[in-house]
């Protein structure tokens, strides 16, 4: 991973564009993420706009909600991260419609990675899928849980 290009991220600006979690991107999923513990939750029902095959959500959405999770996993611990490695493995195919809760925790932190796993599960605990992360920290922060608006405190890259 040494051919990575240089990235600057600009965590002083809002999340409302992000596809994920970004609350004004016509597109984006919209999901909102609370704490829960150790962790993070979020609710979540796909629909027609995600599928794949007919009334089957695409499993690249399912595997970007749990990036998600295990971002604001890191997150709500003060961290600012970028996922290096991930590996998720889909247990059932979700139909579109279907409501889902989704989990995340850290597992591990270093001075530079972030383990994360996160879980998707139907609201009855069926499990559809689940992920692990290894993320790179880009830099540490002083967390204001006003829609996850942070400031820098110290940066680690």
């Amino acid at each position: 991973m040494t051919n990575w290009p240089k990235v600057s991220l600009d965590i002083d600006k809002d999340f409302d564009m992000c596809f994920a979690c970004g609350q004004k991107n016509p597109i984006g999923l919209k999901l909102k993420f609370t704490q829960e513990g150790k962790g993070v939750r979020a609710e979540f029902t796909p629909g027609e706009l995600h599928q794949g095959w007919s009334g089957v959500v695409h499993g690249g959405i399912i595997g970007c909600i749990l990036d998600e999770a295990m971002s604001y996993a890191a997150l709500f611990e003060g961290v600012n991260s970028l996922t290096a490695r991930m590996q998720t493995r889909f247990k059932r195919p979700l139909q579109t419609g279907e409501s889902l809760i989704i989990t995340a925790r850290v597992t591990k932190q270093t001075r530079k990675l972030i383990e994360a796993k996160a879980e998707m599960h139907l609201t009855d605990g069926t499990p559809v899928a689940d992920s692990t992360a290894t993320m790179f920290i880009a830099s540490k922060q002083e967390v204001k849980w006003d829609f996850c608006q942070t400031t820098t405190k110290t940066s680690i890259l």
